[in-house]
């Protein structure tokens, strides 16, 4: 069965936009940075991070602001964030004129929008994407890894990727690697209070 995992950068402030985001500026003010080392910036050292992200990708779920701000001309183009591999879009109301086949829009929650997504998967990976699913996923106990590529930068304001999160969750380190500080963690499953999620 998939793994889902949120492999996002974030700034060193805990960001993964600037403030002021939008269709025209997606990563918000001085934010640009986070996402520099997976374009033709890449080096030796994320290469190899970069084609095993894209290798395991079998689904995205994602929410529909991050939708909204990428898709089409201008952004993924005919694609999604991850060419043509299924795209489900969390969101309130399905959209009004249609959108390319890989994405398909869920507007009964995340879980339903994860269990789609770990069937058309298979055994790849389910990557979340845009802080707000992942918020609402991880303390549901649907996020089974996170990997941060920390960025040597402080934002100082924006989106924060673990912000709305309503009570702790301990994480395990289980790598440290890359140029940009990747570090994997595994989520725990039990919570500060002594529950299991």
């Amino acid at each position: 069965m998939a793994q889902v995992i949120c492999d996002m950068s974030i700034s060193l402030d805990g960001y993964v936009t600037g403030p002021n985001d939008s269709r025209e500026n997606p990563f918000g003010d001085g934010a640009w940075m986070l996402h520099k080392w997976m374009s033709d910036q890449a080096t030796d050292e994320d290469r190899p991070i970069l084609e095993q992200m894209v290798d395991d990708s079998g689904a995205v779920v994602m929410g529909r602001t991050s939708f909204e701000k990428n898709e089409g001309e201008g952004g993924w183009g005919q694609g999604g964030p991850m060419g043509d591999v299924p795209c489900f879009v969390v969101t309130h109301q399905p959209p009004t004129r249609p959108y390319p086949p890989v994405f398909t829009f869920v507007t009964d929650g995340v879980v339903s929008a994860i269990e789609r997504a770990k069937k058309a998967a298979g055994h790849k990976v389910v990557g979340l994407h845009g802080a707000t699913v992942m918020q609402q996923a991880l303390p549901l106990g649907l996020v089974d890894e996170i990997r941060v590529h920390v960025i040597p930068v402080l934002v100082g304001g924006g989106t924060p990727l673990f912000g709305a999160l309503g009570s702790s969750i301990t994480l395990e380190r289980t790598q440290a690697l890359g140029c940009v500080s990747e570090v994997d963690l595994d989520v725990s499953r039990s919570t500060s209070w002594g529950g299991t999620i």
